[in-house]
């Protein structure tokens, strides 16, 4: 799970991925929730979302549930999920609920 708070940067947007992938535990094929309920404000531009669209950490079968109450932020993280979705990338969804968020989630393990 990643969790945002605050102002959403682009900086911090990529130091997450840095991470992430620094991380000798992630598997791409992990399920992610990008919590993004905590969120203030968004300095980001939609160029920036684009850039951030090109490519991801994740693998394509992997699913991706982010959550945005505040109109901006949800209206921001549709738009990254429709610019992966032209990638191939159709397993990511966003939700203005955690509770939703999880339940799809958790509904592909259910089925296995």
């Amino acid at each position: 799970m990643g969790t945002a708070t605050g102002v959403l940067t682009l900086d911090e947007v990529l130091a997450s991925r840095r991470q992430l992938m620094r991380d000798p535990d992630f598997d791409p094929t992990f399920s992610q929730l990008g919590d993004l309920s905590t969120v203030s404000s968004i300095d980001l531009t939609a160029d920036e979302v684009r850039m951030l669209a090109e490519t991801s950490p994740f693998s394509l079968a992997s699913r991706r549930a982010f959550v945005g109450e505040r109109p901006e932020v949800y209206g921001l993280a549709r738009m990254y999920s429709i610019l992966r979705g032209l990638r191939g990338d159709q397993e990511i969804r966003v939700f203005r609920s955690r509770e939703a968020a999880l339940e799809w989630l958790l509904e592909k393990h259910k089925a296995a």
